[in-house]
């Protein structure tokens, strides 16, 4: 079930007492060990301003979206093993909000799905009494892997975060297991969204050369949410890095199958993959990457708690849980990265097919750079051009965005 987020009340409520325990912080003489940890915490500040235009075929008018994105957040210290995090966000929209935000009615511009509100962004409780184990409860961000299949969705000013249980254990020597069981998604343009699902990662160092992660992720939405939401996926991922001379050989090996589950029929049936190879020399990354969300015509590999953003082009145009009516995709691409006079550049351009019926979807060229002017603040220029075949339409994007953060 998919409902409004109502945190925009609560989240006042968590500035008032951000305030309250951020001056009791400056002044406490209190001894108590537990009026300590509550008062002589930490407050932390990340604020991102951000201008963004979109120029979209088929839609007359462009997109000109300038937000800013405001996170207070306030960790108390431990005792006893126990914590607490509470993390307010905030977008506001500026100037002539001449963008689809999604929810502001505004369908005649092209979509930048950065809606203007307030919400709680994460409120948890925290226990690390367990030898090599850290647990979360409540909402709280969640991160497994290259963020492929569960994200944060960070790019967007608001992110996404999970009401969930957490453990995280590192006792095995190499190992890092984790778990987590998700109640509701709180997505980026503010949305509560109910589900029951189970998460499962394993991640092994095999080798200083070799990584080994094996994963099970258990999705069960509410009955509304369409026959074909509830999905079971099982990976396994290997990746690495090995020297050769001057450089280093990069290399990454991932398969997982999706199949039906719980309400959810047999058509839910399809496989993902990714081939990766590159190296490194005198600072410059190279990679030949080649991901395929596999599909039949009927139905494609699905990522919906997935960061989306940094796959498969930053034009989104492949965002759709289903694509081009279940045909799946191929993205064959090539990644260029380093750094200029400690200006940070990539560069990616991509090939997209069908995974089902040969057909050329598009291309696009992706071109970032980002510079840290203080240790506080860092700029970033972004450019996406997507030219289409037979999918979607031609469309470039342009963000110009500086962050902040203590």
């Amino acid at each position: 079930m998919l409902k409004k987020n109502a945190g925009a009340t609560a989240g006042w409520a968590i500035i008032s007492t951000l305030s309250v325990c951020s001056g009791a912080a400056l002044g406490a003489t209190e001894t108590d060990p537990l009026t300590a940890a509550i008062t002589r915490g930490k407050v932390d500040v990340d604020y991102r301003l951000r201008g963004e235009w979109v120029d979209q075929d088929g839609i007359d008018e462009e997109a000109a979206a300038y937000t800013g994105r405001l996170r207070l957040g306030y960790k108390t210290r431990d005792l006893n093993g126990f914590g607490g995090y509470v993390q307010l966000e905030h977008v506001d929209a500026f100037l002539g909000k001449d963008y689809n935000s999604t929810d502001n009615g505004k369908t005649q511009f092209p979509v930048v799905a950065d809606p203007a509100d307030t919400e709680l962004n994460q409120a948890y409780l925290s226990y690390g009494g367990f030898y090599d184990t850290d647990m979360k409860l409540g909402r709280q961000r969640i991160i497994l892997d290259n963020a492929r299949f569960v994200g944060n969705v960070g790019w967007r000013q608001n992110e996404q975060t999970f009401d969930a249980f957490s453990i995280q254990n590192k006792s095995l020597s190499k190992t890092v297991l984790t778990y987590a069981y998700l109640d509701r998604v709180q997505n980026i343009t503010f949305d509560e969204i109910e589900l029951s699902a189970h998460l499962l990662n394993a991640a092994y160092d095999l080798a200083p050369w070799a990584k080994l992660i094996g994963y099970g992720y258990l999705l069960d939405y509410e009955l509304d949410a369409g026959p074909t939401k509830d999905t079971q996926t099982l990976g396994l991922r290997a990746q690495g890095a090995m020297p050769a001379g001057p450089a280093k050989l990069l290399y990454t090996l991932e398969y997982a199958q999706q199949g039906d589950y719980q309400d959810s029929g047999p058509v839910v049936d399809a496989d993902y993959y990714l081939i990766e190879a590159g190296a490194v020399l005198s600072g410059i990354t190279v990679k030949l990457s080649r991901e395929v969300l596999g599909g039949d015509g009927v139905y494609n590999f699905q990522t919906p708690l997935a960061t989306k953003h940094v796959f498969n082009g930053w034009a989104d145009k492949f965002l759709g849980d289903s694509i081009a009516g279940g045909k799946g995709l191929q993205d064959n691409f090539l990644t260029i990265s380093g750094a200029v006079m400690g200006v940070t550049l990539t560069a990616m351009v991509h090939d997209f097919k069908s995974d089902a019926g040969d057909q050329d979807y598009g291309t696009e060229w992706d071109v970032m750079a980002t510079k840290p002017v203080t240790p506080n603040l860092s700029l970033t220029l972004k450019y996406a051009d997507y030219q289409a075949d037979t999918f979607a339409t031609d469309t470039q994007k342009i963000w110009l965005m500086g962050e902040f953060k203590f």
